[in-house]
């Protein structure tokens, strides 16, 4: 029998890196990766932006991995799409509580 990890426990694991990962165009295939990447590096930073980011890092591993549907992330992207417009916009503090309603909402932890 296969076990995976929750993506909870990986996120934690990932928290230690600290150089930011480029930023693919396209999604990765779902299922298209047993393990992170030894390179896979979250951003840094403290602002709404830097938020954004490492939420969406995380999205696109957990969706490599096959820790989370397509469904589930499409409408976590419409989120994130939605805290990066508020951002954009200059509003650092709703933007950041934009994410961590998503990441309350979907079981991902929100000291990342």
């Amino acid at each position: 029998m296969r076990t995976l990890a929750p993506p909870a426990l990986a996120v934690f694991a990932l928290c230690a890196c600290n150089a930011p990962a480029p930023q693919a165009s396209a999604p990765p295939a779902p299922g298209s990766a047993a393990v992170t990447p030894s390179n896979f590096q979250l951003p840094e930073g403290g602002d709404c932006s830097a938020k954004i980011a490492r939420y969406r890092a995380i999205q696109d591993n957990d969706l490599s991995m096959g820790h989370v549907a397509r469904s589930v992330y499409n409408q976590i992207k419409r989120e994130i799409d939605a805290a990066e417009r508020v951002c954009a916009a200059g509003h650092d503090a709703e933007a950041k509580s934009l994410i961590v309603a998503s990441q309350k909402r979907h079981g991902y932890p929100t000291d990342l």
